[in-house]
């Protein structure tokens, strides 16, 4: 088949006059090296060309005509930038991997994401919208956490991110306002265990792969126990891996089920398809509530670097080559074409 890789480069962040004042803006963006490992996994099978999600996507999807398309694009702008090149996409008629245009910009949109899971009974914290910081406080009790509603890969969460006052929760608000011109979520802190679970696949053959356990409150003890940008990107690092990751995860089996379940209703009823990342956090009372759904979920390549997906992938003895292959299959089986891809 002619499979078209979209990705951002994150060497190309020049190119955007974005994120002035936040050095942590194009965390979402892919490294070289992990555009070129995906383009070599898909290569053992088909005919791969690469197209860089800027503003002349749409007429290089346009000339190229590929008969699928291998999505990773974050896009560039807006609350809504993972769906637009799903949308270019559907609008060409080319088929592509990953969730549609909805779910992505639902997802990414973490109150919009929460209310939905609400009302389909998944348990979630409280939270609260601010679009300025003098808007008053109805959450009930410290401490809180104030994030950026329309980010992932922690970007926006730091080890302040954690308020334990109201004059702290001002200051965390106005920096999110500031810093990333867009409302701040700030959510009931919960106190437990934190999760990840990687899912693939569609309907009832919808598989869960084996449950990361990210060890925060092992995080050294100046830093609050959250999956904070420090932990993730700064603390954390191929060069410097830390032991922050636990796969699979010490959990008995009645926990390990009420996780499961939960994160196998949520992708259904968000409507995510082909693959997704969970995050989950447990509260005081050892009760799983889902922290955020990542239907883009990063595939960083190199072991040490604790990419979650890739990560829960080899737990379950699934080489990096075969997960991007198997992730193809099944977008493939999904929208009728036929598959060269060896079963993995």
């Amino acid at each position: 088949m002619k499979v078209a890789l979209t990705f951002n480069l994150r060497s190309s962040s020049w190119k955007y006059d974005l994120g002035k004042g936040s050095e942590d803006f194009f965390a979402e963006w892919d490294e070289e090296s992990t555009i070129e490992a995906v383009r070599d996994a898909l290569g053992q099978y088909h005919e791969v060309t690469l197209i860089e999600a800027d503003d002349e996507a749409f007429e290089k999807l346009r000339k190229a005509r590929p008969d699928i398309v291998f999505n990773m694009s974050e896009g560039l702008y807006g609350a809504s930038r993972e769906s637009h090149i799903p949308a270019m996409l559907e609008f060409l008629g080319i088929p592509y991997t990953g969730s549609d245009p909805l779910t992505l910009a639902l997802c990414l949109d973490k109150s919009r994401a929460k209310e939905v899971l609400s009302y389909y009974g998944l348990p979630t914290a409280k939270f609260q919208l601010f679009s300025s910081p003098g808007e008053p406080l109805t959450l009930e009790r410290f401490p809180l956490i104030v994030k950026p509603l329309y980010e992932g890969s922690s970007k926006g969460i730091w080890s302040n991110s954690v308020v334990r006052s109201e004059e702290e929760l001002r200051k965390g608000v106005e920096r999110i306002l500031s810093t990333y011109q867009q409302p701040a979520l700030v959510e009931e802190y919960l106190e437990g265990r934190e999760f990840t679970i990687a899912l693939l696949g569609n309907g009832e053959e919808t598989k869960v792969l084996p449950v990361i356990e990210i060890l925060v409150h092992s995080l050294p003890k100046e830093i609050e126990p959250i999956y904070s940008y420090e932990a993730k990107w700064i603390l954390d690092t191929a060069e410097n891996p830390i032991e922050i990751f636990q796969c699979p995860a010490k959990i008995d089996p009645s926990l390990k089920g009420k996780i499961e379940q939960v994160c196998l209703k949520a992708f259904r009823v968000l409507r995510c398809r082909d693959w997704c990342r969970i995050d989950l956090r447990l509260d005081a009372s050892g009760m799983p509530h889902i922290l955020e759904l990542n239907p883009l979920p990063g595939v960083l390549p190199n072991p040490d670097s604790h990419s979650c997906f890739p990560k829960a992938a080899f737990t379950a003895g699934i080489t990096y080559q075969e997960l991007i292959c198997e992730v193809l299959q099944i977008a493939s089986r999904r929208v009728g074409l036929l598959s060269t891809l060896k079963e993995v």
